[in-house]
């Protein structure tokens, strides 16, 4: 059978990691991207998803059997982000053949069920856990406009597809400043080598309640699972590690790994943005002192990103009931990942 994977975003976290996936299981990996970033086994492609012409000659000779949608474009508004990432989308599905793929997978996330940019984690606590069958949000948001997208090409063209919506990924990529795991770490370092107090930045209900992550290397197996697996066809699909905790446990968890003894938590954190706002001086220095890769510390960390995670005001649990009694079994503890992801910096020297 042909397994040729079209990646399309293949330089973000979860398009990298999939990419990788992908070739060491055997496949034909085609990468798509702005700007491809060289992968062993990848074939680069390059196109701009909003220029529908560059996709159109980008993709007339080619017949991937399988497509995986990990990207989007971020704008100031809601209603911008609906109409640059419905075009996108768009553009991309239209470019390919009629009679290919066999399957599309699309990648979103759990603001389907916490709420747009616009009002992130500002409406009243959704129910927990979150569950693939929970209405959509009364509010246009970017992630219902793709699904609607993926929905109407399917029923022109008859593919299968799958919906996978993660919760805070970890993992890497080159050029990936929305991770909050290479953000955690640099925060780290900063602490250990300045002096300044590891303090966790962000809310009470975060710190005290629940929660789970996801590893790219299990979204990866999840998306290729959902791709060729009958029974996965047409579905929309929580994607997380397996595990839950507390910020409170993995913050200790944290520190260790850097040799660092967390500050109290006082009842309310301080946000990264404005703890890191002047650190950019001191990180230079760091990484001259150490001979590290990366001395921009904007090239590296995106406080704010990791700030509205971290401060959200309820608890945010994911149920996969649904994907384990479909067949999915994989499973990663979430501190395993993060001492993985920490150790793939230091091996890169991004941290010393």
């Amino acid at each position: 059978m042909n397994r040729t994977a079209l990646v399309v975003g293949s330089t973000g976290i979860v398009g990298h990691t999939l990419s990788e996936h992908l070739v060491a299981r055997g496949w034909s990996v085609l990468g798509l991207a702005r700007e491809p970033v060289a992968t062993p086994g990848v074939t680069p492609l390059a196109a701009d998803l909003r220029d529908a012409s560059a996709v159109q000659r980008t993709l007339k000779d080619l017949r991937p059997s399988h497509v995986f949608y990990a990207t989007w474009s971020r704008r100031p508004t809601e209603a911008e982000n609906i109409a640059v990432n419905g075009a996108m989308m768009r553009n991309l599905l239209t470019a390919l053949r009629p009679d290919a793929p066999r399957h599309v997978a699309l990648v979103t996330g759990l603001k389907h069920y916490i709420g747009s940019f616009d009002n992130y984690a500002k409406g009243p606590p959704p129910p927990t856990p979150f569950r693939e069958d929970l209405p959509r949000l009364p509010e246009p948001q970017f992630y219902y406009t793709l699904e609607d997208e993926l929905f109407a090409a399917a029923r022109r063209h008859g593919f299968g597809w799958s919906v996978h919506r993660p919760h805070t990924m970890l993992g890497f990529a080159e050029r990936n400043v929305m991770n909050m795991g290479t953000t955690l770490a640099v925060v780290a370092t900063l602490a250990r080598e300045t002096g300044r107090p590891f303090v966790f930045p962000g809310s009470a209900a975060q710190w005290h309640g629940l929660t789970d992550m996801t590893d790219a290397r299990i979204l990866a197996g999840h998306l290729e699972w959902a791709a060729t697996t009958p029974a996965a066809r047409n579905q929309a699909l929580n994607v997380v590690n397996g595990d839950v905790f507390r910020w409170k446990r993995m913050w200790t968890r944290i520190g260790d790994w850097f040799g660092l003894a967390p500050a109290p938590f006082t009842g309310e954190g301080v946000p990264l943005e404005r703890q890191m706002a002047a650190a950019a001086p001191a990180w230079r220095a760091l990484a001259a002192r150490h001979g590290l890769a990366e001395p921009d510390l904007a090239k590296l960390a995106s406080f704010w990103h990791t700030d509205a995670d971290l401060g959200r005001p309820f608890e945010c649990v994911t149920d996969m009931s649904k994907s384990r009694e479909l067949g999915f079994r994989e499973y990663q503890t979430t501190d395993k990942a993060f001492f993985a992801h920490f150790a793939a910096l230091r091996a890169r020297r991004l941290i010393p």
